[in-house]
C-alpha cells in the first residue's frame, strides 16, 4: 500500500533538488552508481519491456570520447562532472521479452512484424525516457545532485559510443555532488491551473 513520503524525502527529490552545473571536485562510487540503476530498473514501462540503457561516463579516457559531440554551452561543466550517464534506448529491446515478461513470451513478436518499425521505434523511445526519469529520482534518492540535458550532437555520441548502432542516445545526465554557491534562482513552473484540467 502506497504512503505518503515525509517533507525531506519530497525535499530530496522535488522540493529543494535543482539542476546542477558546478561541481564540487569529489569522486561518485561505482556501488552508488549501481544502486541508483536498481533503485531506477523498478519503475514501471510498458508490458516490462525496460527498453532504457545507461553507458556511465566516468574515465579521463571516455570523457574524451565524449566531448566532441558536446555543445559549447555544455562542454566545461560536462567534462567537470564526475559523471556523465548517456542515457540510452536499445532499438532491439524487445529481444529480452521472454526474460522481463514471461507470462507471455511471444509478445516479442509484435515489435518485428513487418511494418511496425515506427510503432517499435516509438515504443522504445516513450519507455526509455521514461525510465531515464526514474534515473534522475534515483540519482537524487541516493543522494546525487543531477544536471539532465540535451545539448549534443546524437550522432556523434552514437559513434563513439554505440558504433554497432544497436542502442541510441535520448540525453546526458551530469551526476556528482553539485556546487551550492553556483545555483541560480528557480526558474519559474507553470501552475495546475496553466498545465493541468481534471474532469
Amino acid at each position: 500500500m502506497a504512503v505518503p513520503m515525509d517533507e525531506n524525502a519530497l525535499d530530496v527529490i522535488f522540493l529543494e533538488a535543482r539542476t546542477h552545473a558546478a561541481w564540487l571536485n569529489k569522486p561518485v562510487d561505482d556501488e552508488l552508481l549501481h544502486r541508483m540503476y536498481d533503485l531506477a530498473k523498478l519503475g514501471p514501462t510498458s508490458a516490462n519491456t525496460c527498453p532504457m540503457r545507461v553507458v556511465f561516463v566516468k574515465s579521463a579516457a571516455a570523457k574524451e570520447r565524449l566531448k566532441p559531440g558536446l555543445a559549447p554551452g555544455n562542454l566545461d561543466k560536462t567534462m567537470a562532472a564526475p559523471v556523465t550517464a548517456i542515457a540510452a534506448m536499445d532499438t532491439r529491446f524487445y529481444e529480452f521479452i521472454p526474460k522481463l515478461f514471461p507470462q507471455n513470451p511471444d509478445f516479442a513478436k509484435i515489435f518485428t512484424k513487418p511494418g511496425q518499425e515506427e510503432f517499435t521505434r516509438t515504443h522504445a523511445f516513450r519507455n526509455a525516457t521514461l525510465q531515464a526519469g526514474y534515473l534522475i529520482i534515483a540519482a537524487r534518492a541516493v543522494g546525487l545532485d543531477t544536471g539532465p540535458m540535451s545539448g549534443f550532437d546524437n550522432a556523434k555520441v552514437d559513434e563513439a559510443f554505440f558504433p554497432d548502432g544497436r542502442w541510441k542516445s535520448n540525453f546526458l545526465i551530469n551526476l556528482g555532488y553539485g556546487d551550492p554557491t553556483k545555483l541560480k534562482s528557480r526558474l519559474p513552473r507553470l501552475s495546475f491551473e496553466e498545465a493541468c484540467r481534471i474532469e
